[in-house]
């Protein structure tokens, strides 16, 4: 098992790196994808691999959402998948006031060869950036949504419906992980 080092922001400084970033609210199974392929790609190039995450996620800090993983079991869980290093911001208030500029900078500190983020990805303030923000300085995959086998996109959001609906069973499925207290087997919704 990787021995996962956590890191507060702007802590961390390396050479050459493979970076994602994400909220990764649950680490459901559209998150282990994108996990999965920047790890593969970490591994090809034999850098590390860098989660940058937030925590509490920004969801759940402006909406007041139901946080689905606290930021231990998050980083169990990331741990779990492989990664080498993770970046937890604190979002707050004073977080959400940096810029673009801020962020690109932050980033740079790990000389990312590849970022690996979700299609709809925005971040500094007044979400002014995005994707075609990281491009123009870095080589970015992004990975498109994952759907279960009915079609439907997996994300926190879907799973935060299911628990509130009690739907636990099918919340374990997207998940891909048991909830705590339950003792259902989880049935994969789709294989990858």
């Amino acid at each position: 098992m990787v021995s996962l080092k956590v890191h507060t922001t702007r802590s961390l400084q390396l050479s050459k790196s493979v970076l994602a970033i994400g909220a990764l609210d649950g680490v459901h199974r559209g998150h282990q994808v994108l996990i999965q392929r920047a790890r593969s790609h970490a591994n090809k190039l034999g850098v590390p691999l860098v989660v940058y995450t937030f925590d509490p996620p920004p969801k759940v800090f402006f909406k007041n959402l139901l946080l689905l993983t606290p930021l231990s079991e998050k980083i169990n869980r990331l741990k779990s998948l492989g990664v080498d290093h993770v970046i937890v911001a604190s979002f707050d208030f004073n977080y959400i006031t940096r810029g673009v500029d801020a962020f690109l900078s932050e980033i740079s500190d790990i000389n990312p060869l590849a970022i690996y983020e979700g299609h709809d990805f925005k971040f500094g303030k007044n979400r002014e950036g995005d994707i075609n923000t990281l491009r123009e300085r870095f080589s970015v995959t992004v990975i498109e949504p994952v759907c279960c086998n009915t079609g439907i996109v997996i994300s926190s959001s879907r799973i935060r419906n299911l628990l509130v609906q009690g739907s636990f069973l099918q919340a374990e499925q997207l998940l891909g992980w048991s909830l705590p207290g339950t003792r259902a087997k989880s049935v994969f919704c789709m294989e990858f």
